[in-house]
């Protein structure tokens, strides 16, 4: 079934392709980093160590900067999971390898800036690479195409809401700049796989459905192996970065509006029940994450109240 799915969207990958070529701006990482504040470290060519107090960015801007560019550095292992299973020729072929050079900028872009601002100790984040990378990825979902097809539709959207919230969150206008330009990217790679999802919907319905509370239910970002990820996205969600919140209102709402998802017709055996899932699921994240927002906004004001009585 899969391999003639991928054969019947091929059209409209090749649409979906020339509307994004037609829609993606040109645009250079070399122009969104500050060369001029960069300087050499120490080590082979003696110049002065990394300290912390280098750089202004805040402790969470400076934790999200750096889990979205190891995210980014997995790149080899998602451009193998995708040429595997998509394909290397045609309309299919040549969107992996697109979407790969459009990948492949972001994490030059975010490194330069990082390493040139001296924003992250250079070592600790070598080392970071490497054991993330020597990690490699491999995807969660086992279904198959519709389900990748839906895994990235979802995960090009977060990515981009991360991208973006991190460069507000940074104080740093060039920053913000570097960032918007990639969240921009990752929303046309959205779009992309939004429209193929659509179209699974018209040739495999049930399935389709399926496939999307699979990935729903179970949704990870592709950075989840990363070192201490746990811990580093608690600290990211409680500055409001990326949250519960934000994950089921800006990600999984929009989307699953988009394609109509509980107003659609002609569903059947398990794509029916595989609905009625999601709904369920989608009023317990609901639930949690009005929670988590009541719990933050606790621990605020607790902190607000520490900070008065050492002032008084």
């Amino acid at each position: 079934m899969i391999p003639a799915l991928l054969r019947e969207l091929e059209p409209v990958v090749e649409t979906n392709l020339n509307r994004h070529l037609a829609t993606a701006k040109e645009w250079f990482p070399h122009e969104y980093v500050p060369w001029s504040q960069g300087r050499d470290f120490d080590g082979v060519l003696g110049g002065q160590a990394w300290e912390p107090g280098q750089s202004t960015l805040s402790e969470v801007a400076r934790t999200s900067l750096i889990v979205n560019l190891l995210t980014e550095d997995n790149l080899p292992s998602y451009h193998h999971e995708i040429a595997v299973l998509f394909g290397r020729d045609g309309a299919w072929g040549t969107w992996v390898h697109r979407w790969t050079a459009e990948e492949g900028r972001h994490g030059i872009a975010i490194r330069d800036y990082l390493l040139t601002t001296r924003a992250v100790d250079p070592i600790a984040l070598e080392r970071a690479r490497m054991v993330h990378m020597g990690g490699g990825f491999t995807s969660d979902h086992t279904g198959g195409a519709l389900h990748s097809i839906a895994y990235v539709s979802f995960q090009e959207l977060a990515t981009r809401v991360s991208h973006r919230n991190t460069g507000r969150v940074s104080g740093d206008p060039i920053c913000d700049q570097l960032l918007a330009k990639v969240a921009a990217d990752e929303n046309l790679h959205m779009l992309f796989y939004r429209n193929l999802l659509t179209a699974a919907f018209e040739l495999a319905p049930d399935a389709t459905m399926r496939a999307i509370t699979d990935v729903v239910t179970r949704f990870q970002m592709p950075g989840h192996g990363i070192e201490n990820f746990a811990r580093k996205s608690v600290q990211i969600a409680l500055a409001g970065i990326y949250d519960l919140r934000i994950h089921h209102d800006e990600v999984l709402t929009p989307i699953l509006r988009q394609l109509d998802i509980f107003g659609r017709t002609g569903l059947s055996g398990d794509g029916e029940a595989a609905r009625e899932e999601l709904a369920g699921f989608m009023a317990e994240l609901d639930q949690g994450a009005t929670r988590f927002e009541e719990k933050r906004s606790q621990r605020a004001d607790r902190l607000a109240g520490r900070l008065t009585s050492q002032a008084a």
